[in-house]
């Protein structure tokens, strides 16, 4: 990704969100799986207060994912630097323009 422009040092609290979303989703199953999908709430039950972290990380993660063209439909939108042939535009006219 930094090869091809695609995160540079600006966006380094940006793409650290996406990895905390990430380890979120991936820990939420563990803390679903071995409980019931429906728990105890106020004289009802309620969906597992898990499932909605889950949902939650999911929801951060591809958001941020799309931002960095992590998701196949992102991707082909994207337009990133392949390398450095001297021609291209850089600094603040790249940004710009």
């Amino acid at each position: 990704m930094t090869a091809r422009k695609v995160l540079i040092s600006w966006d380094a609290d940006a793409f650290a969100v996406l990895c905390e979303a990430l380890a979120r989703y991936a820990a939420a199953p563990q803390l679903v799986n071995g409980s019931a999908l429906l728990v105890p709430g106020p004289g009802v039950l309620v969906p597992n207060p898990a499932l909605k972290v889950q949902a939650d990380a999911e929801r951060v993660f591809l958001t941020n994912a799309a931002r960095f063209g992590l998701t196949p439909s992102d991707r082909q939108a994207i337009k990133a630097e392949v390398g450095g042939d001297g021609d291209s535009v850089g600094g603040a006219e790249r940004l710009l323009s």
